[in-house]
């Protein structure tokens, strides 16, 4: 007996449905369809129509899989799956789990860069920078443990170690990347209280930049990024 066209497993949305019920639908069809990576999704203009729903819909749903990795567009050529989906069978919603899911993607690369420009900022920073980047991170902590707005503090902190490295091009990959994920104040990502559990490692880090110890910048930093995905990974699972 032949497989069911992936169209068959939707069915037409409420009017008012939007975003989120468009993605469970979508995830859900994936799932039901046993579609994997490397397959090619319906066109937009079909989905639209089954789902009963405008293609700018679709196609928001698809700019945002597009960005978290989950799809790739081949122009001329259709919509094409990256990343295994499934629908949400939980309390932690879809859009939810996929942005955490991402995020740890993005930690994953970002794991690499960073212990790279700490080393180097280890091994290359000037006397003086090694004096800011003590006195940075004590401003940051004191600002966290105060309760007080801190994240022009965290880009100075680290801003500085990028600089030490020698190479500021760095810098500017690892936050062009930390862009790439758009994290609302509505999620737990966005949220100031997100990974606060990390800063107290913040200490480590400085004073192995500061004594030129490389081997203990890479430790300070891969146990900071360790809490960090910790973290997230309990809200995917909804702990």
């Amino acid at each position: 007996m032949p497989a069911k066209a992936p169209l068959h497993y939707l069915n037409a949305l409420e009017a008012k449905s939007r975003g989120d019920a468009v993605m469970d639908a979508l995830a859900a069809m994936i799932e039901d369809a046993g579609l994997t990576v490397g397959d090619r999704l319906p066109p937009e203009v079909l989905l639209a129509e089954k789902l009963n729903v405008g293609r700018s819909t679709i196609r928001e749903v698809l700019n945002r899989w597009e960005a978290l990795g989950i799809i790739r567009r081949r122009r001329g050529d259709g919509t094409y799956l990256m990343a295994r989906v499934h629908s949400s069978k939980g309390p932690v919603p879809l859009s939810l789990r996929l942005s955490g899911e991402a995020l740890l993607k993005l930690l994953d690369v970002r794991r690499t860069l960073e212990i790279e420009v700490c080393r180097r900022a280890a091994l290359n920073a000037s006397p003086a920078q090694r004096l800011q980047i003590k006195a940075l991170c004590k401003t940051l902590v004191d600002l966290v443990d105060a309760g007080a707005p801190w994240h022009k503090a965290d880009a100075a902190f680290h801003g500085a170690i990028y600089d030490a490295s020698g190479n500021p091009m760095f810098g500017q990959i690892l936050h062009r990347l930390d862009e790439a994920l758009i994290r609302g104040d509505e999620s737990p990502f966005g949220r100031d209280d997100f990974g606060l559990a990390s800063f107290p490692l913040h200490h480590p880090l400085a004073d192995a930049i500061v004594a030129a110890d490389p081997d203990a910048a890479e430790a300070a930093v891969t146990a900071m990024l360790r809490v960090v995905a910790d973290e997230v990974q309990a809200i995917i699972d909804g702990r």
